[in-house]
């Protein structure tokens, strides 16, 4: 392939990847990961999608369903698969000379120069079996001249075994026919907002897309739609720094048991939400405006008094800082929180308004430091990337996590605890 050629690894749905490699007999059957607390399912198996467990299905409501067909469920085990991530990406930085991971479980290789289109299948499938059989996750590879056709075509790979985990979109003809059949819902880089637009103008598909003018799509979408228009067309012009980040961060629970009461322990708990989104926004190089907090007793009681909680709060000047989240989160829940002995049984805090670190409009009544601030966020970051998460933290934290008890399925620590690590009996 001539000019610039994108791989796109993608592993296939990986938190039960991950959990399938220490339990190689739940291997075609039908498995489910949930989120902390056990509230929702975050991850399917192929065999749990057919079933009909739906993605972010309350577990409750999915409990029957599960039983009847005997599907193996665990709680959400970050550790495991933050670890096992770590080695996949180690693996696939050894096949490029460039490696952009963009999610715990998807990340860009670039293949410029590596061959022609018989060479990069080739060299895909090596990749795709290197890291099944060295770490046992299934990956599936798209490879194009654009980010965003290798997205698509990862998704080919994944959902149609004949191309043997690896799909090549390299002539036109293939580009043609890759649209044709691709929703424009699922193209990378058009949300729900931007999708709702496009298919009340009657365009379907990644084809419909591409045939309309330029001048028609910047009129309707501005610049970030004619970059996705042209990555579409095979003009490569979006870099990993310019792909789309997440508009709005919600990190939330469900609280086991009958909930939380008091206010120091909703507080600990708001805290370590807001504490999350911090990290998050830095993590993608955002800033937030503003965040939500938010707390609401048990929807299916009825025997006990009901309330809700729902605080928005703009910070003075866009922020990644977690102190300052923390702050303002604490602030809002304060400001509603009522006495009167209710049991929330979730809460959360949303930060949204985003906008990238380096774009922030400064205000003239600021009082921070806000060169020390940035210098202190990358000691700590620093800090805790090699010691581990929360090793130096925010007071309001506290140490009695509580609201974190209800993970009734979780798997061992396989890689990252020496107390979990797997015993082989000769």
């Amino acid at each position: 392939m001539k000019g610039e050629v994108f791989g796109l690894a993608d592993c296939n749905n990986f938190f039960v990847s991950c959990e399938r490699v220490f339990r190689p007999d739940l291997r075609g059957r039908p498995v489910v990961v949930l989120s902390n607390n056990d509230g929702c399912v975050i991850a399917r198996s192929n065999e749990s999608k057919a079933i009909g467990i739906d993605m972010g299905a309350p577990f409750f409501k999915v409990r029957d369903l599960i039983a009847r067909h005997g599907v193996e469920v665990f709680s959400s085990n970050y550790a495991l698969y933050g670890d096992m991530s770590r080695r996949v990406m180690s693996l696939l930085a050894g096949f490029t000379p460039h490696l952009d991971i963009y999610s715990v479980d998807e990340a860009v290789l670039d293949l410029t120069g590596m061959g022609d289109a018989d060479a990069l299948r080739a060299l895909g499938r090596d990749i795709v079996r290197t890291v099944g059989r060295g770490i046992g996750i299934p990956l599936s590879l798209g490879v194009a001249g654009t980010k965003t056709l290798a997205k698509m075509a990862s998704k080919y790979a994944k959902h149609y075994p004949g191309y043997g985990g690896v799909c090549l979109i390299d002539t036109d003809e293939k580009r043609e026919k890759a649209l044709k059949a691709f929703a424009v819902g699922d193209v990378w880089g058009i949300g729900r907002r931007m999708r709702q637009r496009l298919e009340y103008n009657g365009v379907r598909t990644a084809w419909d897309f591409v045939c309309r003018s330029e001048g028609w799509v910047r009129r309707e979408f501005s610049v970030v739609g004619v970059r996705t228009w042209r990555e579409l067309q095979g003009e490569s012009c979006i870099t990993l720094d310019e792909l789309p980040y997440k508009k709005s961060i919600c990190v939330s629970r469900s609280f086991p048991g009958r909930g939380l009461s008091e206010l120091p322990q909703l507080e600990e708990a708001v805290a370590y939400f807001a504490t999350e989104c911090a990290r998050k926004l830095r993590g993608q190089g955002t800033c937030c405006g503003q965040l939500t907090v938010y707390a609401y007793t048990s929807r299916f009681r009825t025997d006990v008094p009901g309330d809700i909680i729902q605080q928005q709060v703009r910070m003075l000047v866009p922020t990644q800082d977690t102190a300052e989240i923390v702050h303002a989160a604490l602030t809002g829940l304060r400001r509603h929180f009522h006495d009167a002995g209710y049991e929330y049984k979730k809460a959360g805090v949303i930060v949204w308004d985003l906008l990238p670190a380096d774009a922030v409009q400064m205000n003239l009544f600021d009082r921070t430091d806000r060169g020390k601030q940035r210098s202190l966020l990358k000691a700590v970051d620093k800090i805790n990337g090699k010691n581990g998460r929360n090793t130096v933290k925010v007071a309001a934290l506290g140490t009695g996590r509580e609201f974190l008890a209800g993970r009734k399925y979780a798997s061992p620590r396989y890689t990252t605890c020496l107390d979990e690590v797997p015993v082989l009996k000769v």
